[in-house]
């Protein structure tokens, strides 16, 4: 058995209110994890700015979202902004069962806490701009959205930090993307060596070894003189 094979798939949760950078952190992941591949979400939402279908997000109309709804495609789906979100289940059951794998999930809390209570040994990892006046002029700065579109997403935001804050397993604060990615790998680095989750794969690997100690023959005790 390889060292691979005791690495356990890993299922790693980002989340953020919109400005905080998360899928930033998920592409610049991508490009240093070897193993890590990004869970392409499914939304209503039409494409912004150079989006692509089935780079950024699968574009669907309201009538094929529910049909997929309805099919059980997703293992999650939610409204964030007043659009339809989903996780394909087909892609989280494909790396749940692939040894050493990584599977960056870039969804909403609400999704987030979906898919945690499906996958209880999912990372969850909350993305948190150095202030929030920062995340205000980070979103005025995209140039995608009007004002009101802006102040909707602020006011979704305090209620998705205290969420992210309240249920996730890790807290990183996005101030400088090099030490994010940085705080996020040494995340992945911990998770793949919990032994919660490689527990079974080491026992497996060392078989028969782990029964039980080896006998240690007892000299006898000398009297005093």
């Amino acid at each position: 058995m390889s060292s691979e094979s005791t690495v356990p798939p890993l299922l790693l949760v980002l989340s953020a209110p919109s400005g905080a950078g998360k899928t930033t952190l998920s592409r610049r992941l991508l490009a240093v994890e070897p193993s890590a591949r990004l869970s392409i979400s499914t939304t209503t939402r039409p494409p912004r700015g150079s989006e692509i279908e089935g780079r950024e997000y699968h574009f669907v109309d309201n009538a094929t979202f529910e049909r997929m709804v309805d099919a059980r495609e997703f293992v999650e789906w939610a409204v964030v902004h007043g659009h339809r979100y989903g996780t394909s289940r087909r892609v989280v059951e494909s790396a749940v069962r692939e040894p050493g794998s990584l599977t960056i999930f870039d969804i909403d809390v609400q999704g987030g806490a979906a898919l945690k209570r499906q996958f209880p040994s999912a990372v969850t990892v909350f993305v948190l701009p150095p202030s929030f006046a920062v995340l205000q002029q980070r979103l005025r700065d995209r140039r995608t959205e009007g004002e009101a579109a802006i102040e909707r997403r602020l006011a979704a935001a305090s209620w998705e930090i205290d969420r992210g804050i309240a249920d996730y397993d890790y807290l990183v604060v996005n101030q400088v993307i090099e030490q994010a990615i940085d705080d996020i790998r040494a995340i992945i680095r911990a998770a793949r060596c919990c032994g919660s989750l490689r527990r079974e794969a080491i026992r497996q690997q060392f078989g028969g070894l782990m029964e039980a100690p080896p006998q240690v023959a007892k000299e006898p005790l000398k009297k005093k003189a």
